[in-house]
């Protein structure tokens, strides 16, 4: 059906190439573009190996130079363009995309790479009063696109990963189906999978790090209330996981779903940590070993969070060690005809399971899926329509129906037990 230009091959990046070459009736051809090129083509060589109909191409790319990705996209003409490189390129890819008149599909919105240049920190700060919350990263930056890419008939879909993504669709489908009103959305993100390393991320450590030990956040009543970090925790009793510590962060769909569901009262986004995590974590931000602003080491500048990543295990790594699934999903509740109703909508994910069919570990392997199906939904035209959109402002049937036929079923429960 057409021609795709997927930019980056990391481990989020391997999984939902190897989607799409799953799903040829969509994906006909696709072209693989990343710094590093030599992993594209480890990875066309292995799928080409596999016997896949699609035809596969590689490409060398600096996503971070706008220039060298219109050039790109111009050479290669695709239907779309699947940013699965980092959330600092966003805008760069995005800007290519308009400038080709290409469809534009990622996973994780856009965040400064040095949160100290000066005119990223105005924006910033200013912000921060306006709206109520200081993490580093929201949908203002890409939402302001929404009139060019309608001006281009293009259409851009921000954040079809897991979380956000599959979590925005959840709310989708629980409106459409089961609700009258939601109230208040609970998003639950456990990993109950061990790996055996004293301390590893599971995507992206300078993205992971900086996530978590930034302030939470979550939204009452039409506003932002901010927390410390770790603040908030609660323990939950996890289907098929098990009882899990889970604290609170801020998370880039509560900003989509309090715009896009403004009935809820209150949405919150809980992940679950070990201990073990935490105490490294606190100590690697004690040394300043989480920054990302510059400093001189040995008559040479490094950031120190990117000196960190390079000593951690890639997170691509990660399969074969890692043992346990995920359980990822939405509390609900709210009013179905006059009475109330709580549900619980969640996929588990065994981690070896998905080591076996792709190589991957479940995080990756939950990112993976959807950013394929997003992408499915964009070219076959189904969820096509001018300006940029999160996956919560399209019809759910379609990518719940995906979900299924592409590895991550979901589970329905009536009355769980609610967080406090």
């Amino acid at each position: 059906m057409g021609r795709l230009l997927v930019i980056g091959c990391g481990g989020v990046a391997q999984v939902a190439i190897q989607k799409c070459a799953q799903n040829s009736a969509v994906f006909t051809e696709m072209c693989l573009a990343s710094r590093t090129v030599s992993k594209c083509d480890a990875l066309k060589e292995k799928l080409e190996k596999k016997g896949t109909p699609v035809k596969i191409t590689t490409a060398t790319v600096n996503a971070d130079d706008v220039n060298d990705v219109i050039n790109l996209i111009k050479e290669y003409q695709p239907d779309a363009v699947l940013n699965v490189a980092l959330p600092y390129q966003d805008l760069t890819i995005m800007d290519a995309c308009l400038e080709c008149k290409v469809d534009y599909i990622d996973t994780a919105n856009y965040e400064p790479e040095d949160t100290d240049e000066p005119v990223w920190r105005a924006a910033y700060e200013k912000r921060c009063k306006e709206k109520g919350f200081t993490a580093y990263f929201d949908y203002s930056y890409q939402w302001a696109y929404m009139d060019k890419f309608k001006e281009a008939g293009i259409t851009g879909l921000l954040g079809t990963g897991f979380d956000p993504g599959v979590t925005s669709v959840f709310v989708a489908y629980a409106k459409k189906h089961y609700f009258d009103e939601i109230h208040t959305v609970d998003i639950l993100d456990c990993n109950g999978g061990d790996h055996g390393y004293a301390f590893a991320t599971n995507f992206n450590p300078e993205i992971n790090l900086r996530e978590v030990s930034a302030n939470g956040s979550y939204w009452e009543d039409g506003h932002w209330v901010e927390t410390k970090p770790m603040e908030i925790k609660r323990v939950y009793d996890f289907p098929q996981v098990g009882q899990k510590d889970m604290y609170l962060l801020h998370h880039e769909e509560i900003e989509a779903l309090g715009r896009n569901f403004p009935e809820i009262k209150r949405i919150r986004f809980f992940m679950t940590f070990g201990q073990s995590y935490l105490d490294h974590m606190r100590c690697l931000e004690d040394v300043g070993m989480l920054s990302t602003s510059p400093i001189m080491f040995e008559g040479r500048e490094i950031v120190p969070i990117q000196f960190l990543k390079a000593l951690l295990p890639d997170p691509a790594s990660l399969g074969p060690r890692t043992v346990g699934k995920t359980n990822i999903g939405c509390i609900f509740r709210g009013i179905k005809d006059g009475k109330e109703k709580t549900l619980f909508i969640y996929n588990v994910c065994d981690h070896q399971e998905c080591y076996k069919e792709l190589g991957s570990q479940a995080i990756s392997y939950t990112t993976g899926v959807p950013a394929m199906i997003g992408t499915a939904l964009v070219m076959s035209g189904k969820w096509k329509q001018p300006g940029v959109f999160t996956t919560d402002e399209f019809d759910p049937d379609p990518y719940m129906e995906m979900l299924n036929e592409f590895g991550l079923p979901w589970v329905v429960e009536e009355n769980p037990v609610m967080v406090d």
